[in-house]
């Protein structure tokens, strides 16, 4: 079992943090193998922004993700940039209020997730990638839900731990809701 995920987006959502939480979840807390790289622009906000991450049952040999089972995209920019890129039978999770035109894809399963919306909802928009985090556990089941709780608590900055969590469960039960329908 090898999968690979890629987040992406613009710098400033949280597109890095959310590569390590998932990695950190899938190597400490799931006992399986993970690998996480990043890349971005030269800027430190509003830039092209990449983590990838590779999780396997076996021993990884290559770091880098080639044709991503998942991508979870916010922004344009990376959807025009990744979606024609993932594996066929892969799942696209997106925010379509930072994604407004969208591709007409084959062979992929997209799920819309409003996480910008949910997150100005709960008082703060940085926290969307969290809100995100919650939709790929609840839809891609990868890495498990409290797993993913756990990496999340341990690596969002100190006093921001329940927001984060809030953000994180109100994704996990909008990703549960568009399984259901």
């Amino acid at each position: 079992m090898r999968v690979e995920v890629r987040f992406a987006g613009f710098g400033g959502q949280g597109i890095i943090k959310s590569g390590i939480i998932t990695a950190a979840a899938a190597c400490i807390y799931s006992g399986k193998n993970a690998v996480q790289t990043q890349s971005y622009g030269p800027e430190s906000r509003g830039g092209a922004c990449k983590s990838e991450v590779v999780i396997s049952e076996e021993e990884i040999d290559f770091p880098k993700v080639t044709s991503p089972d998942v991508l979870i995209v916010m922004s344009q920019h990376a959807y025009n940039e990744y979606a024609e890129k993932v594996t066929p039978g892969g799942t696209i999770i997106l925010d379509p209020d930072m994604i407004p035109h969208e591709k007409k894809l084959k062979n992929v399963k997209i799920f819309r997730v409003p996480a910008t919306k949910i997150a100005e909802e709960l008082g703060r928009k940085i926290i969307a990638n969290i809100v995100m985090l919650g939709a790929f556990s609840a839809v891609t089941r990868i890495v498990d839900k409290e797993s993913l709780k756990k990496s999340v608590k341990t690596n969002v900055p100190k006093g921001t731990e329940e927001l984060n969590l809030t953000a994180f469960e109100k994704g996990y039960q909008y990703g549960e809701k568009l399984l259901k329908s």
